[in-house]
């Protein structure tokens, strides 16, 4: 007797309704959806060490979401951009809002990123507590000071100087602390769980 069965596959990845890797970022509960202001600023000025650190990093950023199977999300340059662009400090800043499901893929492209400089990262941390246990100026070490240099370039060509925020890091003093602090966010996003937990931080205090 001859019999047949149609068999259904349990895990069809063309049935996802999102790429595979984001499914480990949960739907905060936040009003509309709308990612907060504060989560896209910190989102972009990540990216924004990540370009510091390597240069090209814009292109990589493009491959990297090629690779995870984010380019539907993020398609080209022109698409990556506008969605950095939501940041408010932003000179060029684009008045719409970031969804969920974009804020999700430019944060798993940062995570893959920074993983991929985490021996970077770290090198560049411990100059900088060397050189601060004696007291030396960080633009003393070439290394640091290119990451540094390349930081405050990024940083003044591309956010509105008119802002406040923006106005508080009109120094280079300042623009490097800013920049060594996201070197050390960016190596908590390497750590277990990382991606999920910087995530989660985003949203601290706006989940209803």
């Amino acid at each position: 007797m001859n019999s047949s069965a149609s068999v259904t596959p349990l895990d069809n990845p063309s049935d996802r309704s999102q790429p595979l890797i984001l499914e480990s970022l949960a739907d905060p509960h936040i009003a509309d959806k709308a990612v907060p202001r504060r989560a896209r600023l910190q989102i972009d000025l990540m990216l924004l060490a990540l370009e510091a650190l390597e240069v090209g990093g814009s292109e990589e950023m493009l491959r990297v979401a090629k690779q995870l199977e984010l380019d539907e999300i993020i398609k080209n340059r022109v698409q990556l951009w506008r969605l950095r662009s939501t940041n408010p400090i932003r000179r060029a800043h684009a008045r719409r809002p970031l969804k969920l499901e974009e804020a999700k893929a430019l944060v798993a492209i940062a995570c893959h990123l920074a993983k991929r400089l985490t021996v970077t990262n770290r090198e560049l941390l411990l100059i900088s507590q060397k050189l601060n246990e004696k007291q030396i100026p960080w633009e003393s070490n070439f290394r640091l000071s290119e990451y540094l240099e390349r930081f405050r370039a990024h940083f003044r060509s591309r956010m509105n100087p008119r802002r406040a925020m923006v106005a508080a890091y009109s120094t280079n003093d300042k623009l490097n602390a800013l920049a060594m602090s996201l070197l050390s966010q960016l190596l908590f996003c390497t750590g277990t769980l990382g991606m999920s937990r910087w995530w989660s931080s985003l949203f601290d205090g706006e989940v209803e």
